[in-house]
């Protein structure tokens, strides 16, 4: 089965990429200065001794907590994997979520259960983002799971976004209701094309299996250039830059949707992130993949969010204003060309 997925595409890269929820300002100087000196020539430590020590600091815990991992897909299948294999009969997902998750239940047999909100289905894998995607709201930052996770649960909140939030709230705590969190820095740093995530596991977590799920991983899951990444994001250099991008991401971000609700898209409420969904107009939904196929011809992709259960609609990444002046000017154009104007 084929994902949707934004970013490059089989045009190549696209000039002006909406469709992605990295951070516009990058690639981190710090972070592409890191990967230069990386040593490519050699393997990384196979346990990431440094690495996990770094990322441990940087988020108050210990480092067997921290689980290196490919990818945070890398990590979806595997901890799902790991799931299965020890019990767990159901996954369950926000309304509004990432394909992988849904992807990986279904590619290893695990059954998707409906869920009201946040709430538990019963045991098994539950899922939840933070904030969430592609709405970019904030109801699942702190997960109504009751109570600590029984035998047979695995609780996991996708932090992705959690650094590109672009209005003040408190962090995420190491530890919110035994949850396990995956943290995938490459989208804050600008740089999706250098593939490294981590996972923190919960406290209290048995030790066996924290190394349960290392097994699952291939030797060296993340080369020279992931890690040199991953240090880079818990170095003062790369928080320092990360704060300074996310005030010019705020008033990118008010431009941006000023301008498509010229346009005449519905902005969805509530989003808090570097990314927001807007609804077309409802004569226009109907005409949806040809005008995205227009702009895309232009060099501007959008995100259909239809595999989000959101028909109708685009995801839009925050981009620059000379981007938006692009897509205005785009927009147009098709409009035009098909007699939508």
């Amino acid at each position: 089965m084929a994902l949707t997925h934004g970013g490059t595409d089989a045009l190549g890269v696209p000039v002006h990429d909406f469709s992605t929820n990295r951070n516009a300002c990058g690639p981190c100087p710090a972070a592409l200065a890191a990967l230069a000196g990386a040593h490519a020539a050699q393997y990384p430590d196979p346990h990431y001794t440094a690495l996990r020590a770094l990322l441990a600091d940087l988020h108050g815990v210990q480092a067997e907590r921290i689980v290196v991992a490919a990818s945070a897909s890398e990590f979806i299948h595997r901890i799902t994997m790991h799931a299965l294999r020890e019990g767990a009969a159901i996954a369950s997902l926000p309304a509004h979520h990432y394909g992988d998750y849904a992807h990986a239940a279904r590619v290893w047999r695990l059954p998707l259960a409906a869920r009201d909100g946040v709430a538990e289905a019963g045991g098994g894998l539950h899922w939840a983002c933070a904030p969430s995607s592609p709405l970019g709201r904030p109801e699942e930052v702190w997960p109504q799971w009751s109570g600590a996770p029984q035998p047979g649960t695995w609780r996991v909140i996708d932090c992705a976004y959690a650094p590109l939030l672009l209005e003040p709230g408190p962090p995420i705590p190491p530890d919110v209701q035994g949850a396990w969190q995956m943290w995938t820095p490459n989208k804050a740093l600008g740089m999706t094309g250098v593939r490294a995530a981590y996972a923190i596991a919960p406290a209290g977590v048995a030790p066996q299996e924290i190394e349960a799920l290392r097994d699952l991983a291939p030797s060296w899951p993340v080369g020279a250039h992931g890690e040199a990444m991953l240090a880079t994001w818990a170095s003062p250099a790369g928080r320092q830059w990360l704060a300074q991008s996310l005030d010019l991401l705020r008033g990118w971000k008010a431009r941006q949707i000023d301008l498509v609700q010229r346009l005449g898209w519905q902005v969805l409420p509530g989003s808090q992130a570097n990314y927001f969904v807007a609804r077309w107009p409802g004569p226009l939904q109907g005409h949806m993949p040809v005008l995205l196929a227009g702009l895309r011809a232009q060099d501007i992709k959008l995100r259909d969010c239809a595999s989000f259960g959101l028909p109708g609609c685009v995801r839009m990444g925050v981009l620059p204003p000379a981007s938006q002046d692009a897509l205005h000017a785009a927009w147009r154009q098709v409009e035009k060309e098909h007699g939508l104007a």
